[in-house]
């Protein structure tokens, strides 16, 4: 690590001269390999280990099975259709129905990899979602170590790993490989990597269709660049390389089904129109002002968003780099301003962790004491919400 300049700078305490300020720190140049980053990944596995202790007793209490929870349930079984099965030709008139709304690396790398490996693809999608959460959360790491060192770096990993809907992050959903492809591509930004943050981004844009969000962050911070003398030709390949993936899979929708909104005429049978945030603001509504009884896995999505809000603004007045701004920014923007269902929102916001970062930074600068209970706050709270959102609410996390 880069050490700070010294509290003795020239001309400090004579009289009559002018005390300079301390030279700024030169740029990291090591890379975060797997032993540095160990206590942050190390610390993801307890946290993670604690959620999947807390849903085990949990379903084992009401006589659940675990193993179809986190492998074949909800989205994960739409990803092992496709994986199967291939996508849908027609678009159809049925809601909820056709597997062009998701997007495909994930059950490409299912397939890929169940074909050389023993096991079904459901214990394969499922690997995959555990061994991409651990990248994810190394990328993490990553990003809030370069930019406020090493113990922020952990405190951000904890905290996103402790998130309510966190156990997503261990089911076979698309979620952790998506946060990984996002946040190195960030990372990548941050070290100037411009070829690497442009494939990853592309990759991301493959995963979800928030991989927008990715490739705006990349392009932007790209753009940036160019401004400078010369002008970086590596940072102009990643403007073009940042978009390819999520405007690859759209466009080959509109192939697919003979027209040119293919893709979002998918969405509409999904209910996933973007309206501004009306059906958001909708809900918030019915939820903090009408209902009496209110479900609490709907609260915890609503407490959620809001505080995602909040936290937005607390970056911009902190003042990340631009790419990070873009990427939660976009992200927000998407998810708030959607017309389709509203409980699986918490999760959509899952890859977007550098929402957390002043928390982590709070948290950083607070006393050992408070530091040590507001974690295991956090840790207890998210294994009592995700065992809560896989066995008790009735419908996908």
């Amino acid at each position: 690590m880069t050490p700070t300049a010294p509290d003795t700078a020239r001309g400090a305490g004579v009289p009559g001269t002018r005390r300079r300020s301390p030279a700024p720190a030169a740029p990291r140049t090591y890379r975060p390999g797997p032993a540095y980053a160990a206590p942050a990944l190390l610390a993801y596995l307890a946290v993670r280990l604690t959620g999947l202790l807390f849903l085990t007793v949990w379903a084992h209490r009401r006589h659940h099975g675990v193993w179809p929870v986190l492998a074949t349930h909800w989205d994960a079984d739409w990803y092992l259709g496709i994986a199967d099965h291939g996508y849908a030709r027609t678009l159809g008139t049925a809601f909820d129905a056709n597997n062009l709304a998701f997007f495909p690396l994930y059950p490409v790398l299912v397939k890929a990899v169940a074909a050389v490996t023993p096991g079904s693809r459901a214990t394969t999608g499922l690997c995959l979602a555990v061994a991409a959460s651990f990248a994810a959360a190394w990328g993490i790491f990553a990003v809030g170590d370069r930019l406020h060192g090493r113990r922020t770096g952990v405190l951000l990993t904890v905290l996103w790993a402790a998130l309510p809907v966190g156990l997503v992050q261990w089911m076979g959903y698309t979620e952790s490989l998506f946060t990984a492809c996002a946040a190195w591509a960030l990372y990548a930004v941050l070290a100037r990597h411009w070829i690497t943050a442009g494939v990853l981004a592309s990759l991301a844009g493959l995963t979800r269709p928030t991989g927008v969000a990715v490739a705006a962050a990349v392009v932007v911070a790209a753009l940036l660049a160019l401004r400078r003398r010369p002008v970086p030709p590596r940072a102009l390949a990643a403007v073009f390389l940042a978009p390819l993936g999520w405007c690859g899979y759209v466009g080959w929708v509109g192939l697919r089904l003979h027209r040119w909104d293919g893709y979002f005429a998918v969405q509409r049978l999904w209910h996933n129109e973007w309206d501004g945030g009306a059906e958001t603001l909708r809900r918030f509504r019915e939820l903090l002002g009408r209902d009496s009884t209110p479900e609490l896995f709907l609260v915890v999505v609503t407490v959620t968003l809001l505080a995602s809000v909040v936290l937005y603004g607390l970056s911009l007045a902190d003042r990340q780099p631009v790419a990070l701004l873009v990427f939660t920014g976009v992200l927000l923007v998407i998810v708030l301003g959607s017309g389709g269902v509203y409980f699986p929102r918490a999760r959509f916001l899952l890859p977007g962790f550098p929402l957390l970062l002043p928390v982590a930074l709070h948290l950083h600068r607070a006393s050992r004491r408070f530091r040590a209970l507001a974690l295991a706050a956090a840790v207890l709270g998210g294994a009592y919400c995700g065992a809560y959102m896989s066995l008790v609410w009735p419908s996908a996390p």
